[in-house]
């Protein structure tokens, strides 16, 4: 007789190798235009040992999420004794390391659940962009996929009582970068910054534009597109500003409306006419604002119990999914913002939730994938532990799914013969 875990293990693999011919590059942090949905129709929920691509250990440790082209993985790390940081470019089939670049660099207070490697990269055909700073420079390199050093940037001094941990964006001929600095509750001997929204010239790193943004605590989201009734805006959130659109031409604020009285962490979402972001703080507080955008935009509602500070929410049409950090999992409708549930997964968060298909996928701190139907009634499909720590989000390309603990990489899906 076959026992069940064969059996499962059969089935996981015979999903693996359904769904390996599916192609799909992962460019950004929580995947297109940062939304986290994956164009895979499905992944499996269980797997074992035998659906483990590779186990790839990395130099130093950190959160950068990974990122995707072609046959190519791209992340940072960092040495956390001496905070040098490692650009890394990793054969996506086994592992390997196939390029790296070292940068030393000095030791600099850091949030406890922060790393000197937490931005995620941003990648295109044509060029891989990392950013990464100390309390004197704010560092932003550009690479071919080969790893030779295109161009480089330092746009000074960065303050923050958390270290830095937003990540750029590629729209275009545009590298976007938010850089909202702190002029608060600074540690001793770090002054305040001044916080500007970047845009670089792709293949030069010039400056196209940047526009002076509201100082107060740092700001972390990461911008995204919305298409608006005028065309393509860029989507970002502050404390001072608020959520805010901007010509992505110009650099000029199209709107903007102060919905958040905290710290901003997350990236935008769209979904149901709304624009979502969140606002907290580690003593609490935290809400998740849903804007009506437009010339004149207004906040619609606030989900006020339980919601997230750091991690991203993710939707499935007018279904959002809100993985708080303290382990509630909330899914609301985006029109109404009425509760279809809030249940308690015992765990903690703070990467990013993606979905595939029908499925949600979060990792918690633990390590352990949670995956969840993306519906109104709440079921845990699995849960997959990884064996290490883990506060990045995951990644999914060419059928297989890549999530980064703290000290690897591991490939989940079907070996390629």
């Amino acid at each position: 007789m076959i026992s069940r875990s064969h059996f499962l293990a059969v089935f996981a693999s015979v999903l693996f190798v359904l769904q390996s011919a599916s192609a799909q590059e992962w460019t950004r942090f929580h995947g297109p235009n940062g939304q986290g949905v994956s164009s895979l129709k499905s992944f499996p929920a269980e797997w074992s040992e035998e659906n483990i691509v590779f186990k790839a250990e990395l130099p130093g440790i950190g959160h950068s999420s990974p990122v995707l082209w072609g046959e190519k993985v791209f992340l940072l790390s960092a040495d956390p004794e001496t905070a040098e940081r490692y650009v890394l470019c990793l054969d996506a089939n086994s592992g390997k390391i196939l390029w790296q670049h070292d940068y030393k660099s000095v030791t600099h207070k850091l949030h406890l659940r922060s790393s000197y490697a937490s931005c995620t990269p941003v990648v295109d055909e044509d060029i891989v962009i990392f950013a990464w700073s100390d309390p004197q420079h704010t560092w932003v390199k550009a690479y071919s996929h080969d790893g030779n050093q295109l161009w480089t940037k330092d746009l000074g001094t960065w303050a923050s009582q958390h270290g830095f941990g937003t990540s750029p964006v590629i729209y275009k001929n545009k590298i976007l970068l938010n850089a909202s600095q702190a002029n608060n509750k600074l540690p001793e001997g770090i002054d305040p910054g001044e916080s500007y929204f970047y845009a670089f010239e792709k293949e030069s790193g010039e400056i196209i534009w940047k526009t002076p943004r509201g100082t107060a605590s740092a700001s972390y989201s990461v911008p995204a597109i919305y298409k608006g009734v005028n065309g393509d805006e860029i989507i970002c959130s502050n404390t001072v500003d608020g959520m805010y659109s901007l010509n992505p031409e110009t650099g000029e604020e199209n709107w903007a409306v102060k919905a958040f009285d905290k710290r901003t962490v997350s990236s935008p979402l769209f979904s149901g006419g709304h624009i979502f972001g969140s606002t907290g703080s580690g003593g609490g507080g935290n809400y998740v604002a849903a804007i009506k955008p437009g010339k004149e935009p207004v906040v619609s509602y606030k989900l006020d119990r339980s919601a997230p500070y750091v991690p991203t929410s993710v939707c499935l049409d007018e279904l959002m999914f809100c993985f708080y950090d303290k382990g509630i999992l909330s899914c609301l409708d985006t029109k109404t913002g009425e509760v279809y549930y809030q249940k308690r997964l015992d765990c903690a968060f703070s990467g990013s939730a993606i979905r595939v298909g029908g499925k949600l996928f979060c990792v918690d701190e633990e390590g352990i994938v949670h995956v969840i139907a993306a519906s109104k009634e709440f079921k845990v499909l699995a849960k997959n532990p990884l064996g290490e720590d883990c506060r990045s989000t995951p990644a999914v390309s060419g059928g297989r799914m890549y999530i980064r603990t703290y000290s690897q990489l591991i490939c989940v899906g079907a070996k390629k013969s």
